[in-house]
């Protein structure tokens, strides 16, 4: 509802502007301010607000100057417009929806865009950071491993790469579409020291690959 109504409104700004120009001629003139009037109706009547009563050049009718049979007439008409225009609508939106899953079901494979913007876990070292899609159901991953590597700055270890960490999880057929759950995870594997507290140089490790964190959200 929100979407719809700020479409309407900026619709309405831009017809505004194009009025208060004064450059368009009386005809286009005259069917813009109709596109107007029935713009701002339509959108009193998906928010149930009050039928503004209107004649046919869109100027609100004035009840002490009009009769009672007038009005009516008036207001059936106005209401016998919007309704089509909400039909309209609503069988625009059932096509749009149609072709919308006729192209899905006809598109062979489908894709999977991520974009990694940062990593906030206070790991203390360098660390690889893996993402894949799983299936819960079946207990395994269904794709490969999007490697990130994070140094201890809190920043990636390739710098040519920062705020451009995306990858795409492609080739993901109508069988996986099927499956009932599908998980994105994200491990996280600390790489250094065996312990972090390890401060003595005789007993100093490098390069061990541990794992420090998980996290995972269901796409479906």
């Amino acid at each position: 509802m929100f979407r719809s109504v700020r479409h309407m409104i900026y619709d309405l700004i831009e017809w505004r502007s194009q009025i208060l120009s004064g450059t368009l001629p009386q005809d286009e003139l005259k069917e813009l301010k109709k596109k107007v009037t029935a713009k701002i109706d339509y959108g009193n009547r998906i928010l149930d607000l009050d039928l503004v009563v209107r004649d046919e050049d869109g100027n609100i009718l004035d009840p002490e100057q009009t009769s009672t049979i007038s009005l009516f007439r008036a207001h059936e008409i106005a209401s016998k417009q919007v309704e089509e225009r909400l039909q309209e609508e609503k069988s625009q939106k059932q096509n749009i929806d149609i072709n919308r899953q006729a192209k899905f079901a006809a598109t062979p494979s489908f894709a999977l865009f991520v974009n990694l913007k940062n990593v906030v876990c206070k790991i203390g070292e360098d660390a690889e950071v893996l993402m894949s899609l799983y299936d819960p159901l079946e207990s395994k991953f269904i794709s490969e491993n999007y490697l990130v590597r994070w140094s201890s700055c809190g920043l990636p270890k390739d710098l040519d790469r920062l705020h451009n960490l995306r990858a795409v999880f492609t080739d993901l057929g109508s069988k996986d579409l099927k499956r009932e759950k599908i998980s994105f995870v994200c491990q996280i594997v600390r790489v250094g020291r065996m312990e972090l507290r390890d401060n003595n140089t005789r007993k100093l490790t490098s390069g061990l690959r541990r794992p420090f964190g998980v996290a995972g959200n269901s796409l479906c």
